[in-house]
């Protein structure tokens, strides 16, 4: 049991690194420093989870991964085919479509075996995100 938690805990915490690298390329190529200084605080959001949820996995006596993992490189791979994300607008619209995947596939996790307390961390973290949707969705609106 305490193994499948570790495991589906890791996986979780490839998701937040991923947040972290996207959120940095967005920083990145963004001008206004509004909206800059919004996704800045978003990704400071998933840094501190990222801390969070390698400490629970460290208190199970595990080894928190410290990357994104395989599908989180073939996933940066092919962002830099398709090239930057330019100008407010996309990079708000693709922050947002990332943090509905992100929650989305997190979700799975509460289907999966997690003891009450990573289910409580995880509630907690996604309740976060879903706070960063709605931040998106309103910033998006005001953009458009």
């Amino acid at each position: 049991m305490k193994n499948k938690v570790i495991k589906e805990l890791n996986t979780f915490l490839e998701g937040n690194f991923m947040a972290i690298h996207a959120y940095e390329n967005y920083i990145r190529h963004i001008e206004d420093i509004e909206i800059k200084q919004v996704l800045q605080k978003i990704q400071q959001d998933h840094k501190q989870h990222a801390m969070m949820i390698a400490e629970r996995i460290q208190n199970l006596d595990g080894m928190p991964v410290d990357d994104v993992g395989m599908m989180g490189n073939f996933a940066e791979f092919i962002n830099k085919i398709k090239g930057s994300t330019k100008g407010s607008a996309h990079i708000l619209k693709d922050a947002l479509a990332g943090e509905h995947r992100g929650i989305e596939k997190s979700k799975e996790l509460l289907d999966g075996d997690l003891d009450p307390e990573s289910l409580t961390l995880v509630k907690h973290i996604l309740d976060i995100d879903q706070k960063h949707v709605d931040l998106l969705d309103r910033l998006i609106h005001l953009e458009t």
